[in-house]
């Protein structure tokens, strides 16, 4: 029986996550080596499996060149190799490998991989979101936090949490580790497409930081903003955001 684009979206993230793991694990490569290695890996499995897999889709990695082909498709996968390239390099455990599926421009399924916890968090098999605590807690990047996301973590008394990747940041959202993910630094459409089709389907709030829906397979593939958080959450964070103009 066939796989479910949410099935194959998951089943491709482990084994890619898996396969990184593997290259790490050899001991042959200095961090910057190894993170080139890893990208190159992970990005070759994932594009010809998905090309054998759903060949009448449209694809479009951060480790392949673009072409408008995708442009007129209405399925478009949308995968980060290695989403955390420096932290897989220097063996952290807050990287991810995004595999998402965006259907109208809409992240409609996908599945995130933690490889470095062993873990993958699917569209498909959502689970209850753990219940906030008094105080917020907002996941910011490790080395350069937003100006946005800090004065707003001052404003709401939330406690900042450095994490590397874009998709670990997210997902520590999902697992309930964390409260809030609000970045206004840039990105790209494969650092946010699985984990907003993830972070949906397990009832959460996504959007562009000003409120406004995130829409993927665009020509140009520049999304520099993101905002995850509980539904309840969400009003409150965005008027603080705007407050900030």
């Amino acid at each position: 029986m066939a796989m479910s684009d949410a099935e194959l979206a998951a089943h491709l993230a482990d084994v890619a996550g898996r396969l990184l793991i593997q290259v790490r694990d050899s001991g042959v490569l200095s961090p910057k080596a190894l993170g080139k290695a890893g990208d190159a890996t992970a990005n070759q499995f994932l594009v010809h499996a998905l090309r054998e897999q759903r060949p009448d889709d449209g694809l479009l990695s951060e480790e392949s060149s673009d072409t408008e082909e995708r442009l007129g498709k209405r399925r478009v996968w949308i995968v980060d190799p290695v989403d955390g390239t420096r932290e897989y390099g220097e063996e952290r455990s807050d990287w991810a490998v995004h595999v998402g599926l965006a259907i109208d421009g809409v992240a409609s399924a996908g599945a995130v991989a933690l490889p470095g916890l062993g873990v993958v968090l699917r569209s498909d098999r959502p689970v209850a979101v753990p219940p906030a605590p008094e105080r917020l807690r907002m996941v910011v990047s490790r080395t350069r936090p937003a100006r946005e996301a800090t004065a707003v973590a001052e404003v709401l008394g939330a406690e900042l949490m450095p994490m590397g990747s874009a998709g670990a940041k997210a997902m520590a959202v999902v697992r309930g580790e964390a409260d809030i993910y609000l970045h206004s630094g840039g990105q790209y459409e494969w650092d946010s497409c699985a984990p907003v089709a993830v972070a949906l389907a397990h009832g959460l709030h996504a959007s562009r930081i000003d409120g406004s829906p995130l829409v993927y397979n665009r020509k140009d593939t520049y999304l520099p903003d993101l905002l995850i958080c509980r539904r309840e959450h969400a009003a409150r964070i965005l008027a603080q955001v705007a407050a900030l103009d």
